[in-house]
């Protein structure tokens, strides 16, 4: 019982993994056949078959490592003379069936944010409703009353918003805009106690947040607001990983990410869903990125294709996404390493 009790909470964490990346999968799965591209094999799981099963021209299987799964077309990667061929359809339509992985996972995310917020009685806002005791950002021109609108220069929305902006931070020193009895004002330099947390200094809010009152323009006004919050914060750190704000100690692989969810599962299971949400959100956003081997960089060479009415020779494509994945595979087993070593020291 005590192994099993410290083993479910990481199981839980490679089942999450697992049911994300199947409904990206699926995503592309349902595109294809709407646009009747031949579906040779979806697969949950890679390496050694455990279940295989065909209906119609599509054979099911279940693979033994749950780390991932896939939908393979034809034509996807080659040429084929088969009609149904995904290299043979319209530009459009392979735009579509490969935009579509991403877009079900912002759509899962959308679903999790407002299951999130539907157990809630109220909802947070960016407007300052009162103090802590001894609070220090009150001295440096703070007041109750105020709505923070931008920290640094980043257009504040949600209290996720500013969770984010309130990381990384130097010294506890951030430039502010808030919104003082309909006029913007701007507050240079306002302090705050900070502390640090694995080498990112974190500020220390002194001040409670007003509550919203719940109805259902404003749960759905969240619900889009706060999905639409977390694509910023991961295109914001990824903005801050290239420009050195945030180094590699800051990046998390699979390894990192099963231990961060198993401690949380230990904690409760209802806690997970702010981290499903954001992940999700992150597998869509992540693969949008126009780098090769990833979804993103085959909508570049398609998006050539629309705009210039000719398509990029398949062998060059390859190699590029060849290329890619290699350096891809790279960056992950960097960091996997690292996350292998922070378990040890």
């Amino acid at each position: 019982m005590e192994i099993w009790n410290n083993i479910w909470p990481y199981a839980v964490a490679v089942l999450l993994f697992l049911i994300l990346v199947i409904i990206h999968e699926f995503g592309h799965f349902i595109a294809a056949k709407l646009f009747k591209v031949k579906v040779n094999e979806f697969a949950v799981g890679f390496g050694p078959k455990l279940l295989a099963k065909k209906w119609g021209e599509t054979t099911y299987k279940l693979n033994l490592i749950p780390l991932g799964g896939y939908c393979a077309m034809e034509g996807e990667d080659e040429e084929s003379k088969d009609e149904g061929a995904f290299c043979n359809k319209a530009p459009f339509k392979r735009f579509i069936i490969v935009i579509a992985g991403a877009v079900f996972n912002l759509i899962f995310g959308l679903i999790i944010v407002a299951v999130i917020l539907a157990g809630q009685s109220t909802f947070t806002t960016t407007t300052v409703a009162k103090f802590h005791e001894n609070a220090v950002s009150v001295n440096y021109g703070l007041q109750v009353g105020d709505v923070i609108t931008h920290v640094d220069g980043r257009r504040m929305y949600t209290t996720n918003d500013l969770s984010y902006a309130f990381s990384g931070v130097e010294n506890g020193t951030i430039d502010m805009v808030v919104k003082r009895n309909g006029e913007s004002v701007t507050l240079n330099g306002v302090q705050f106690d900070h502390e640090e947390e694995n080498g990112i200094d974190y500020i220390k809010v002194d001040f409670y947040v007003l509550a919203q009152e719940k109805n259902l323009g404003t749960f759905l006004g969240e619900t889009f607001k706060t999905t639409f919050s977390y694509v910023r914060t991961i295109w914001f750190s990824l903005i801050d990983l290239i420009t050195g704000k945030y180094g590699l100690s800051a990046m998390s692989g699979p390894v990192g990410l099963t231990v961060a969810i198993g401690s949380v599962a230990k904690q409760s299971l209802k806690n997970l869903l702010p981290i499903i949400a954001l992940i999700t959100v992150n597998l869509g956003i992540f693969n949008l990125l126009p780098l090769p081997a990833l979804d993103g960089g085959r909508l570049v060479f398609i998006l050539f294709e629309m705009i210039f009415r000719k398509k990029v020779p398949e062998k060059f494509e390859g190699i590029v996404h060849g290329i890619g994945f290699a350096l891809l595979l790279i960056l992950m087993l960097v960091v996997t390493a690292k996350d292998i070593w922070g378990l040890f020291v």
